[in-house]
């Protein structure tokens, strides 16, 4: 078979297989595989680095589906090429319990990289995933050592590229100059409305030049020649690629090529098996792959798997010259952290000004950070105010890819996928700051580190009421709750400076999901651990700081962060009228919820029902803990502009409102 002819076939079996998926499925996107297949093909042939036995070498080049409602195209590409994943799982495609699932996700499939769908996500986690790579570069590789030297890959659809979560990735990217990015524009002009003329009449090739891209234009999306040309031109610019592919969404569908029908419902039988007669391929049987494809398609993965051999022979070799670095890399690959941790962190002694919790972090954070190069992260525009600046340390940038503090810029939702992206990159501890009101911005990137169980570190200041002046805007009231509700996400908001350095530990600690530091701007006490018990109960979400007064508890009164302080002062005022109560510190609902029964009936017993929860936030998920009989102090509306002692006697959140709401509960 000439190669030409070879080609065409292993074009129509990716096409087809893909289809043939989505009709049996009766759900799926079969427009974006019939019409992307062609530069797929000439990707994976011709050009990624791949070893299916192996799919988390560390020397891989990735590939991304960031228009990821295309699934059917990477299910295909991972069976054809040589992947775990069995042609019954493509047969079983959307269905229970499947390894092909209706979007990629990750660490169901063997071979996908990142967990797509929502749009934009794929694209700028690739922007993370390159920074991951040119930073563990300038870490580990050595003369004669390329331990990391590949690309990020990636296809990307008109809808990726009206997002705005792609023009705050693209816009760094340019800037970093991230030459390791080359994506596949699938410019197919189709939404599911219809034409994209309807909503987006961008110069994509101007827009993408201006961010400080290369942007390269083929005339057809079916020309693997060009396309392949293209890569290979890409591979030697020092900036980010674009390569625009203009294709035509659903290729070969007689009636529907071209046409917002062939976005997102199954093609139909009648007209696939009119597509399948038009591109020459026969009808019957579906899912079909002629033997001679898959030998083509191995004959990529054997050459990935000779340069897997390679790299292993040269990791061999680099394991003996430069033992510690090989030690570490494979350390933090095996998300391991170093030994002694805890004893590096300062110990913040008892005082009764203290500090702002963000302070506080900031001091663990660096502490931390000198002993774990893993950590790399930085602030969207905040850095003075989330105090995550690593003293020491430079600023990672075109110049400078040892620099391990990142400048993400004005770009909240950009920053929480870039983390995403380098999370999933492996090896790395990823750390972003900014406001907690600004959280909002960043919320899908969050939800899906949680659903990818990947470690990832918010650190969100200015809590809540507290940072005052700046007003509603920017006061956090209802963002607690609203993070609380993710799962798998453990949202920490300590209390003192030494719950800060356990919250820490805990995220670090947590490798299968991230974790959000909750983070004052008003200084708050550090307590007389000498007079309560340690920080390091934070470690199970809540804990018994003290029961005052004489006798059983008659009550409890627990908090999270700063208003920590105001149940200390209300239960000692209580203990005097002789009134017994028991003081919980509650920084994290998550890490409780996961103690033992016996546990949590030993911190909040049965017994006890009166029980008074104190935040600066809304109600919403405290009558979880506080019970039928339970009250609470904090907030029920917006904030207000005002100096933040003020503000907190305005609303009510204070000693005497506590000490009253604490009688009310006992009646």
């Amino acid at each position: 078979m000439s190669k030409n002819d070879i080609t065409t076939q292993t074009i129509n079996t990716i096409r087809f297989l893909s289809a043939d998926g989505v009709q049996k499925a009766n759900s799926g996107h079969p427009g974006l595989p019939m019409g992307a297949a062609a530069m797929a093909y000439a990707l994976w042939q011709r050009h990624l680095r791949f070893n299916p036995e192996d799919p988390h070498w560390v020397n891989r080049d990735r590939f991304v589906l960031s228009a990821g409602h295309g699934s059917m195209l990477l299910y295909t590409l991972l069976h054809l090429y040589g992947y775990d994943l069995s042609l019954d799982e493509i047969k079983n495609f959307r269905q229970f319990e499947s390894k092909t699932p209706g979007h990629p996700e990750y660490g169901i499939t063997p071979g996908v990289e990142t967990t797509t769908g929502p749009l934009g996500q794929g694209f700028a986690n690739g922007v993370g995933m390159a920074i991951a790579a040119e930073y563990q570069a300038a870490r580990f590789n050595r003369k004669g050592y390329p331990l990391y030297d590949h690309h990020i890959y990636a296809i990307v659809s008109d809808g990726d590229l009206m997002e705005g979560v792609t023009a705050e990735a693209a816009s760094l990217a340019g800037h970093l100059q991230l030459g390791r990015l080359i994506y596949l524009y699938d410019d197919n002009g189709i939404s599911i409305d219809g034409g994209t003329e309807l909503s987006f009449s961008d110069d994509t090739a101007k827009r993408f030049a201006a961010y400080g891209w290369n942007v390269i234009k083929i005339e057809d999306g079916n020309d693997v020649d060009a396309v392949d040309k293209a890569i290979s031109q890409a591979k030697e610019d020092p900036q980010p690629s674009l390569i625009v592919c203009p294709t035509h969404i659903g290729f070969g569908l007689p009636t529907k090529q071209d046409t917002s029908a062939a976005h997102g419902a199954p093609p139909g039988e009648e007209e696939l098996a009119g597509a399948k007669k038009k591109l020459g391929w026969p009808e019957e049987p579906s899912f079909l792959i002629p033997e001679e494809v898959i030998a083509h398609c191995r004959e990529a993965s054997q050459r990935g798997v000779a340069e897997y051999e390679s790299w292993k022979k040269g990791f061999a070799s680099y394991k003996k010259e430069y033992p510690d670095l090989a030690e570490s890399l494979e350390r933090s690959l095996a998300n391991d952290l170093p030994d002694g941790l805890a004893e590096s962190v300062t110990v913040f002694p008892a005082d009764d000004k203290g500090l702002a919790t963000r302070a506080s972090s900031g001091k663990v954070l660096n502490a931390l950070a000198s002993l774990v190069p893993e950590m790399i992260g930085g602030s969207a525009d905040l850095t003075g105010s989330n105090k995550t600046k690593l003293e020491g340390e430079s600023a990672f940038s075109a110049s400078d890819r040892s620099g391990r503090y990142l400048y993400f810029g004005v770009r909240e939702h950009g920053m929480g996928s870039i983390m995403n992206g380098m999370a999933v990159y492996g090896g790395l501890i990823p750390f972003g700051g900014t406001f907690l009101v600004f959280s909002d911005y960043m919320r899908p990137t969050i939800r899906l580190a949680a659903m990818m169980e990947k470690r990832v570190i918010y650190v969100f200041s200015h809590d809540s009421i507290g940072l005052g002046e700046d007003g509603p805007t920017h006061q956090p009231v209802e963002h607690l709750a609203a993070l609380r509700s993710i799962p798998n996400l453990a949202v920490i908001r300590p209390g003192d400076a030494n719950e800060v350095a356990a919250a820490w530990l805990v995220a670090l600690e947590r490798a299968h999901g991230p974790t959000a530091l909750i983070l004052s701007r008003q200084a708050v006490p550090t307590l007389d651990r000498d007079r309560f018990a340690s920080a390091q109960g934070l470690r199970k979400g809540a804990y018994v700081l003290a029961d005052l007064g004489e006798g059983e508890p008659q009550l409890i009164l627990m908090a999270s962060g700063s208003e920590v302080d105001l149940i200390l002062n209300a239960g000692e005022k209580l203990a005097a009228e002789g009134i017994p109560v028991r003081l919980v510190s509650f920084p994290c609902w998550r890490l409780f919820a996961e103690q033992t029964e016996a546990y949590r009936s030993e911190v909040l017993p049965e017994s006890i029902p009166a029980r008074v929860a104190v935040e600066a936030g809304i109600a919403q998920g405290w009558e979880r803990w506080i019970g039928a009989k339970g009250r609470f102090v904090g907030m029920d509306g917006f904030g207000a502009s005002a100096p933040y002692k003020q503000l907190y006697q305005h609303f009510g959140i204070t000693v005497e409102c506590i000490v009253e709401e604490a009688k009310q509960a006992l009646v």
